[in-house]
């Protein structure tokens, strides 16, 4: 249980990167490369604030999910906006997430940076394992958001639009649908989300300048895996993700962990090309 307790807990952080894709991808049918470089603005803030500033939790949440909705709205403006082909965006915001790379490690430097967990450090006993408080609220997060943000899309008209947005765009903008404005909000929103995450993702991997291109592969594994546009498919892909990882890692060495992670999505795509939770749609020509 120990084992599978850790697993849980990585694959929660890949799906709170998915979850960021999901939400872009949902609105403008576009994917941000950027969105784990956000995550990563987020637990170096959230290190600044609890560590540097001495600033109480609440307060470093407001923080972190202020500044980096400020960055993922600068990159919605600069890096997406006045791009015509959306093809070009994966180059873009590929671009972006370069740049925020290289600001992280100028202001922050190399080095791993421990960020502190609000709800202390001490492990426990769960089902017969041992777990740490900070693996459990990642993966309770990780449910939280999935549930809320299915919900929110059922019932809200803010929700409704942008399910209609994303069966298609053109039909949306001809009922009154500002589909610019609704897309940068979910951008903006996106990057809200990746800011208060940072407090919790940060204990669990440490905030360091590489983590953003650590976990945007591995988030968007777990997006292939369940679906694109599915947020049900995003928690299964992360759990699979995080306990082949584990697993694989534990018995026979962690220079097997990212084979078994990628032989599992071939063996998905194979079987179900358009992810676990996502039907193929067939056209007529």
């Amino acid at each position: 249980m120990t084992l599978i307790w850790g697993g849980l807990a990585l694959g929660a952080v890949y799906a709170l990167v998915a979850i960021g894709y999901n939400i872009v991808f949902i609105s403008s049918k576009t994917f941000n490369f950027a969105q784990a470089q956000l995550m990563m603005i987020g637990a170096f803030v959230a290190y600044s604030g609890l560590v540097t500033w001495d600033l109480a939790w609440p307060l470093v949440l407001l923080m972190a999910a202020g500044a980096v909705g400020l960055a993922a709205a600068i990159e919605e403006r600069i890096a997406i906006r006045p791009v015509k082909d959306m093809h070009n965006v994966l180059v873009t915001t590929l671009g972006a997430s370069i740049f925020l790379d290289g600001v992280a490690q100028l202001t922050w430097g190399s080095q791993p940076l421990t960020v502190p967990f609000f709800g202390g450090d001490e492990a426990m006993t769960l089902l017969g394992g041992r777990v740490y408080p900070v693996e459990l609220a990642l993966i309770a997060l990780a449910i939280v958001l999935v549930v809320g943000l299915t919900q929110y899309s059922r019932r809200s008209l803010t929700g409704l639009a942008l399910l209609g947005m994303s069966e298609d765009r053109e039909a949306a903008q001809l009922r009154g649908v500002n589909v610019r404005q609704l897309a940068f909000a979910a951008f903006v929103a996106a990057g809200l989300i990746a800011g208060a995450v940072g407090l919790f993702v940060g204990p669990k991997t440490f905030a360091v300048s590489t983590l953003g291109a650590a976990l945007a592969l591995k988030g968007f594994v777990v997006l292939a895996i369940g679906g694109f546009g599915s947020m049900e498919g995003v928690l299964v892909g992360g759990a699979l993700v995080g306990l082949a990882e584990a697993f694989a890692a534990r018995y026979w060495g962690g220079e097997y962990a990212n084979l078994t992670v990628f032989l599992i999505l071939i063996a998905v795509l194979m079987l179900r090309p358009a992810g676990l939770f996502v039907r193929a749609k067939e056209r007529v020509v």
